[in-house]
């Protein structure tokens, strides 16, 4: 790890989304910033729509803005994992070129985790373009019964049940400042020492399930995962991959590269399972979870292939 000149490193990985990247990265600049310094890390990951062009224009302003070509799609996990190879801080902020942060989005929840060593991470409240929570930056880990639950319905219909909503923790108030298992990727913010002890970002997954796998790692190590409430941020969910409906209209991804993302989307609940839960259920329970899975992400898949 290098030299911690910095209190903050901000990773951004890049991949066609030049405007939204840009946005993203205004607000950033436009945040109080942590005392001991802020570096923000983008990782291009082979983009074709000009974003090379807009982030070094953009280094020009920004001294402390760090581009990275990889020249190719590594992945989000992968990319991820090439950005903080450059960051020179001793905590990392994992952040989603689809959002828009808030003036005390870093520093506040930064001070929390400086504050509290048993805190192996912490996430914000994101909320949607039309003013709704993000519930999957509030999730329990995806135990054969959450997966019931949530691909049935069940979830839905009981949303504030301990029972039926274990995957969203629709039981929990999201008013108040509590330990959740799993936060996504899109916000997270973590010590640069921990994320290197626990290995990384996995990068068997390409995209989706990446965040999962590394809170599992998190919990297991002894650290608690925190959502944190006071501060919120924009997240135009589905902006980068179109797999969203909500921001269909609005989506940067064409149809092949969303194929390729749907289908990653199944495969990461493959590889959690088999990773994490292979010997700890019995081989029947785990066979029909991945079967149900490989049926959901087939049907997935066709709807995208039907689509325009």
């Amino acid at each position: 790890m290098k030299k911690n000149n910095y209190d903050l490193a901000v990773i951004i990985v890049n991949y066609n989304t030049e405007k939204l990247t840009e946005e993203c990265l205004n607000s950033v600049f436009g945040t109080d910033q942590p005392k001991g310094g802020l570096q923000v890390i983008v990782v291009d990951n082979g983009s074709k729509d000009g974003s090379l062009a807009m982030l070094h224009k953009m280094q020009k302003k920004h001294p402390n803005l760090v581009v990275i070509d990889a020249k190719e799609n590594l992945g989000f996990a992968k990319g991820n994992n090439v950005g903080v190879e450059a960051a020179e801080a001793a905590y990392l902020l994992f952040l989603n070129s689809d959002t828009i942060v808030k003036r005390y989005s870093l520093v506040k929840p930064l001070k929390y985790l400086k504050t509290h060593p048993k805190v192996g991470a912490i996430t914000i409240r994101l909320f949607l373009k039309d003013g709704s929570i993000d519930y999957d930056n509030h999730r329990g880990f995806p135990t054969p019964w959450a997966a019931i639950t949530k691909f049935s319905g069940l979830a839905n219909l009981f949303p504030n049940s301990t029972f039926f909503n274990s995957y969203h923790l629709g039981f929990k108030k999201l008013d108040k400042i509590h330990q959740i298992p799993v936060a996504a990727g899109s916000w997270l913010m973590m010590p640069n020492k921990l994320f290197q002890q626990i290995g990384r970002w996995d990068e068997t997954y390409f995209f989706y399930g990446e965040d999962i796998d590394l809170c599992f790692r998190i919990n297991e190590a002894g650290y608690k995962i925190i959502y944190y409430p006071k501060v919120s941020t924009l997240h135009l969910r589905g902006a980068s991959s179109g797999l969203r409906k909500e921001n269909a209209k609005t989506a940067v991804s064409g149809k092949e590269n969303r194929l390729k993302v749907a289908k990653a989307s199944t495969d990461a609940w493959k590889i959690f399972y088999k990773k994490f839960y292979r010997a700890k259920y019995p081989y029947l329970v785990t066979a029909a979870i991945i079967a149900g899975m490989s049926v959901i992400g087939y049907l997935r898949i066709l709807k995208y292939k039907l689509s325009k």
